[in-house]
């Protein structure tokens, strides 16, 4: 397990959003239910990337502002992921939609199902299952591993869960969002984060859960 290294093969995933992947590296993933971001909440993020894409001299406006923003360096463009991202968490840390995930019952299905297979599939070592969204952090052993892995714990928790509430609709968004992690003090800050997120959603306890390994600095490789 070790954070990213440039020096090491790293693949690109083109999906409807780029996914960054290089195999045994920590990666910080979040998918979200499907009605966690009302139209007028997606308005407004997109009004601040628009913002923080101009301050890269990218319109967003143009027909090929995705491609110029991919032709950035790596640097430049995790920058601008992780600030998109920062501006999502915190849409979503205002429990938009019905926030299933609320109830003790379905929050444990999801956490149940990240754990299932840890040591055998990934290296688990931190989660938070919120009322609207999930936080994992795993490495995994190939490129492709990740998106299977995520693709398979969406849809047997969606399963279990609709059951349960008795509806047959849609209950993740199709994409979620994922970056690998950098460096050790990166992944420390993240799980502060973390441990952190139901207090600033304003969250009871029994409205969460969170769970956190006992991987010391010494384990995580640079």
């Amino acid at each position: 397990m070790q954070v990213f290294d440039p020096s090491q093969d790293y693949a690109v995933i083109e999906r409807r959003l780029p996914h960054w992947t290089q195999a045994g590296t920590i990666t910080f993933i979040t998918w979200r239910t499907w009605d966690s971001m009302p139209e007028k909440i997606v308005t407004r993020w997109q009004a601040e990337r628009n913002e923080l894409l101009l301050r890269y001299g990218i319109d967003a406006n143009a027909d090929d502002w995705e491609q110029r923003l991919r032709r950035l360096s790596m640097e430049a463009f995790r920058e601008v992921q992780l600030k998109l991202s920062d501006r999502w968490n915190d849409h979503l840390d205002e429990c938009h939609g019905s926030c299933v995930l609320r109830r003790p019952e379905l929050a444990t299905i999801v956490a149940d199902s990240l754990r299932h297979f840890d040591q055998e599939r990934y290296v688990l070592t931190d989660f938070v299952v919120m009322p609207n969204h999930v936080h994992v952090m795993a490495a995994f052993p190939d490129e492709n591993a990740m998106l299977a892995q995520c693709e398979s714990w969406k849809h047997f928790t969606a399963r279990k869960i609709n059951r349960i509430l008795g509806s047959a609709g849609r209950l993740w968004q199709q994409d979620g969002f994922d970056h690998l992690v950098r460096s050790v003090e990166q992944f420390e800050r993240l799980r502060v984060y973390f441990a952190d997120n139901p207090r600033r959603a304003a969250l009871k306890d029994g409205e969460y859960l969170h769970y956190s390994s006992q991987f010391s600095r010494q384990s995580t490789r640079t």
